[in-house]
């Protein structure tokens, strides 16, 4: 037998529901099945509809070789002293990875963590990647420190936002159920300002404000910008001129920050294109003298794709009705910029 304690994350779910993503692999009948025979809560039996609270216990009187099979990897069997259908042995909690924080801590409480994701890692597992990505390394952290054990919680701590593959810098996760559903809403509302660092192709001089809308060609996995009053979605952006440099025979690039105001996937690189000035290194966007460009700073720096790092984070001054977040008001997290950028950087501007 397994017994499960209902968290604050998992309370107010239906017991099927519940069961569901605690045993992925199990069918809808197999559900139904433990739920009439073998599940009971606070020792009783429920029917599927039965809404969990917190603090209740859920008993699963199911052989430990089944939760193995599943819970589709949560669980596997080791040698170990305590009782189970497997003399000797017990279930341990399965990870998948070495449990080691490799990446960047910026922040974390009870409720929040922002990571700074590397470069090169994807937030999210796809089809190629289903191990290696930033939220597996976060979940493992916070295993390892005990902030979350998924023996007990149906709910995993999870990204909010999300960066590319080739983007370094801050990802918000909620380590809470509630805490995720406020920042999911607070992204929606524009209560979080959102600003990076990159290098842009030629000189800007004065403050940029960028608008139109978006349209995607899925084929080409790219979008374009139109002027606003096209179909498509809107987008806008701001660009602040930081420091620019002059180099090789005829070439320039500006190091920016840009504020996303609104968040569309590949804003930054297509707007700043469509004004004239494509990422340095960023050969999806790049204009005829912009590969030019791209070029010689793969020639001089080895540069291969656009420079883009999330520093920073602002959250607004009124969070007051985000009962789990309030306290995040006013709040600015910033992560200083990689290395690699920073050598590319001044490489160019010596």
């Amino acid at each position: 037998m397994r017994e499960i304690t209902i968290t604050a994350n998992d309370a107010g779910r239906r017991l099927d529901r519940f069961l569901r993503k605690y045993l992925k692999e199990a069918s809808l009948s197999e559900i139904y099945k433990f739920i009439r025979k073998d599940v009971k809560v606070d020792g009783r039996r429920r029917n599927e509809s039965y809404m969990l609270s917190e603090g209740e216990v859920l008993s699963l009187y199911i052989p430990d070789d089944e939760l193995v099979r599943l819970s589709g990897g949560r669980f596997e069997i080791e040698a170990g002293s305590g009782s189970s259908d497997h003399a000797g042995k017990s279930l341990k909690i399965k990870t998948g990875l070495p449990a080691k924080r490799n990446f960047e801590l910026i922040y974390e409480d009870e409720q929040i963590l922002i990571a700074g994701k590397p470069y090169g890692l994807l937030t999210h597992g796809d089809a190629q990647e289903k191990k290696d990505h930033l939220a597996n390394r976060v979940k493992d952290y916070l295993i390892a420190s005990g902030a979350y054990d998924p023996r007990e919680r149906v709910f995993t701590p999870a990204p909010a936002n999300r960066l590319d593959r080739n983007t370094t810098g801050m990802v918000l996760f909620g380590k809470t159920a509630a805490a995720m559903r406020e920042l999911t809403r607070m992204i929606r509302d524009d209560k979080i300002r959102k600003f990076y660092l990159t290098m842009a192709s030629g000189i800007i001089e004065d403050e940029l404000h960028l608008t139109g809308v978006l349209t995607k060609d899925e084929l080409a996995n790219k979008v374009k910008v139109l002027p606003s009053s096209q179909d498509g979605k809107e987008i806008e952006t701001i660009v602040t001129p930081i420091e620019y440099c002059e180099f090789g025979d005829s070439y320039s690039a500006t190091l920016c920050q840009v504020e996303l105001v609104t968040g569309r996937s590949h804003q930054i690189r297509a707007h700043l294109a469509s004004a004239g000035h494509p990422l340095i290194g960023d050969s999806k966007y790049a204009n005829r003298e912009a590969a030019a460009l791209n070029a010689y700073c793969h020639a001089k720096c080895g540069l291969s794709t656009q420079l883009l790092h999330a520093y920073r984070l602002d959250f607004a001054e009124d969070l007051s009705d985000y009962e789990a977040l309030s306290y995040l008001a006013g709040r600015t997290f910033k992560s200083p910029m990689p290395e690699r950028f920073a050598e590319i950087f001044w490489k160019l501007y010596a």
